[in-house]
């Protein structure tokens, strides 16, 4: 089956920059696009970001927008999530995720993705 493993997680100060990875353990023939979410303590789980599988295509919510980039290394099978300008804010548990969704306004949606990965901890200090 396919897994995805994240990593690049870890503690940093407000104003700080985190580059994430998710690897797959192989190539997601089915997969159209590949997403990153984020999930606070007693909260829900949130879009960050996706990409369609020839990375031109990606979309991101207000919250990142101009902070943080996608983009994917398909000979490597890896997505990156690079961010700058971290905020307390941004403290969570980063998952990515593959989808075989087409239609890219449903990107956001997690149902939408078929396979997850168990995540990596982002914490930024204020």
């Amino acid at each position: 089956q396919v897994q995805l493993v994240e990593s690049g997680g870890g503690l940093v100060q407000a104003g700080g920059s985190l580059r994430l990875s998710c690897a797959a353990s192989e190539r997601t023939f089915s997969s159209v696009a590949m997403g990153w979410f984020r999930q606070a303590p007693g909260k829900e789980r949130e879009f960050v970001s996706a990409i369609n599988w020839n990375g031109d295509i990606t979309t991101y919510p207000d919250s990142v927008k101009g902070r943080f980039i996608i983009s994917r290394d398909n000979a490597k099978n890896t997505v990156y999530l690079q961010m700058y300008s971290l905020k307390p804010e941004d403290t969570a548990v980063y998952f990515c995720a593959a989808s075989s969704e087409r239609w890219a306004a449903l990107w956001l949606i997690p149902t939408k993705y078929d396979y997850w990965g168990q995540g990596t901890q982002v914490t930024v200090s204020s």
